[in-house]
């Protein structure tokens, strides 16, 4: 009889097959799970260095499966950023600006993040001359909350020649004041024309961004991640040499499933997928975008904005352009993953699919959506049908004040904003995301929002009928994810012969109030049958 090397006992342990944890024993041997059975059966595998780990009634669950997220731009808004998403106002923005500026005199540029005019008491967008105030002769880019603006000041204006001679570029807005001044306001693909300058970073700065965020994913129970392409704003943050140098190095303790551009290039992507094939490190996917954000009024809608009656938005690219790249990828094999936030998108979306299937013939796709925030009830069964995947971000509703959505779309639409368990209803198959940066690298904030439906305050609930139970949402983020790259069979649950990624938390959350999963952090990370992470010792491989 095979030997374990290692057995966690647990009363309470969810494989995600059942609703509720059972008390059972999981076996572990090499990267794979060996047996799981009860205490008494499972004593069989128990060998002379078998290492026994009882952890009461503390709950044991698949390791957790991150189905949406940027590595590199996180690790960059970790370690190389000022955060602004605590500030009230553009002032006090310019001031922690200045104040990290000269905590930090070698940086050339200053980054920061988080800021949202829209949960401040001015709800306009600030403008370069607060920040040159503060900091004139440094340049400055701020990326707002969402990711998809960003504010700079004078300085960095000057260095990438952003004058009122230059024009926007595709699906991409500069500011400007009735005098035609840029503002210092960058709209979606206009965020480039200053990045493309801040971020001159070496291949060492790349390998401990990405290092710091295995050890905080490790620490937060995060075992597979989804690296999804953040848009035509940050191509130059680049790391996939980065990711198999540390798999290379046996120093990859999350499996990562890489997703690049969806642009027609797919002969650069077979290259990829043939180049990124292991267990840990491998292209699952294409992605890219068909929308903004509704604050931006660059979300894609069916019908005009309420606040703003000449635009629905727009398409980052033509729907003509976007049938041909998704027929191609189709036909190639390739999963695609798009952002839609708006309803229009999300139509959209799931029309480009459908139309792929009439022409290259209907398969096991799983193609997504990413985000969902606004949509139009006679497409939620349409995921099904099409066997479209949702992908969601349920914390997503509680990053800014609701007005931001409420007042931008008509008072029908607004009981299908944010959807979540209709879609599960529907009977199509959802993942759970942070979304990270955009959001913190934290699934217990996504699962607690997702049972609960309650905003930002925490005190008030939104559209309350899509609330999900604690066993659904722990099955998005475990066996959900898993499914999304086509790894049901390896992750995902807690079953014999599946690969060794398992997380111990320090309570049972289905004996325990809500308000408790907030508070609920990780005792140990097993990521292919390794310890990665114990609190005990607060050791990280």
């Amino acid at each position: 009889m095979t030997k374990a090397d290692l057995i966690l006992v647990s009363d309470a342990v969810f494989t995600g097959l059942k609703d509720k944890p059972e008390s059972l024993a999981v076996a572990v041997r090499g990267n794979k799970i060996l047996g799981v059975d009860t205490k008494e059966e499972i004593d069989i595998f128990i060998g002379n260095k078998t290492e026994v780990i009882d952890v009461g009634n503390k709950l044991i669950i698949p390791g957790l499966h991150d189905a949406h997220l940027h590595i590199l731009l996180g690790s960059l808004f970790s370690d190389y950023c000022v955060s602004l998403a605590d500030v009230k106002s553009a002032e006090e923005a310019a001031v922690k600006v200045r104040e990290y500026a000269e905590e930090h005199p070698e940086r050339n540029w200053i980054i920061g993040t988080g800021w949202d005019h829209t949960a401040w008491e001015e709800k306009v967008f600030p403008d370069r001359f607060i920040l040159d105030q503060e900091l004139p002769d440094r340049p400055v880019m701020l990326l707002h909350a969402e990711g998809h603006y960003g504010w700079v000041n004078s300085k960095a204006l000057e260095i990438a020649d952003i004058t009122e001679d230059t024009k926007d570029p595709d699906y991409g807005v500069i500011y400007k004041d009735d005098k035609g001044n840029p503002t210092g306001i960058l709209i979606e693909t206009a965020i480039a024309l200053t990045s493309d300058f801040a971020y001159n970073f070496s291949k060492d700065q790349y390998r401990d961004m990405v290092e710091a965020f295995l050890k905080q994913a490790a620490k937060l129970g995060v075992t597979s991640v989804n690296d999804l392409y953040a848009s035509r704003a940050h191509e130059k943050l680049e790391s996939y040499s980065v990711y198999k140098e540390l798999e290379d190095e046996g120093k990859l303790s999350s499996r990562i499933h890489l997703y690049p551009p969806l642009n027609g290039q797919i002969e650069q992507a077979n290259d990829l997928r043939e180049k990124y094939s292991s267990e840990k490190l491998r292209l699952a996917g294409l992605k890219q975008f068909i929308d903004g954000v509704v604050t931006g009024y660059t979300a894609y809608m069916l019908d005009p904005y309420t606040d703003k009656l000449e635009t629905k938005g727009e398409t980052a690219y033509t729907e003509k352009q976007l049938e041909e790249w998704v027929t191609e990828a189709d036909q190639a094999g390739f999963q695609i993953r798009f952002h839609a936030i708006g309803d229009g998108a999300v139509r959209l979306g799931l029309d480009l699919y459908e139309k792929a299937q009439q022409i290259n013939g209907k398969r096991d796709a799983r193609h997504a959506l990413e985000h969902i925030e606004v949509i139009a009830p006679e497409d939620i069964p349409r995921f099904k049908q099409l066997g479209v995947m949702p992908s969601i971000q349920p914390y997503h509703m509680a990053l800014m004040p609701r007005e931001s959505h409420t007042t931008r779309v008509s008072e029908e639409k607004q009981q299908y904003i944010y959807p979540n368990a209709s879609l599960i209803e529907s009977g199509a198959k959802v993942s759970y995301s942070t979304d990270y940066p955009i959001a913190p690298l934290e699934p217990m904030k996504e699962i607690y929002h997702a049972v609960t439906r309650k905003d930002f305050t925490l005190n008030e609930t939104w559209n309350e009928q899509e609330k999900v139970t604690l066993a659904e949402a722990l099955k998005a983020y475990t066996s959900g994810s898993a499914y999304s790259v086509f790894r049901e069979d390896e992750l995902g649950t807690i079953e014999t012969d599946k690969l060794a990624d398992l997380v111990v938390l320090d309570c049972n959350l289905f004996e325990e109030p809500e308000r408790k999963i907030l508070e609920t952090q990780v005792e140990l990370t097993l990521m292919n049958g390794e310890v990665v992470w114990k609190k005990t010792s607060e050791e990280v491989r």
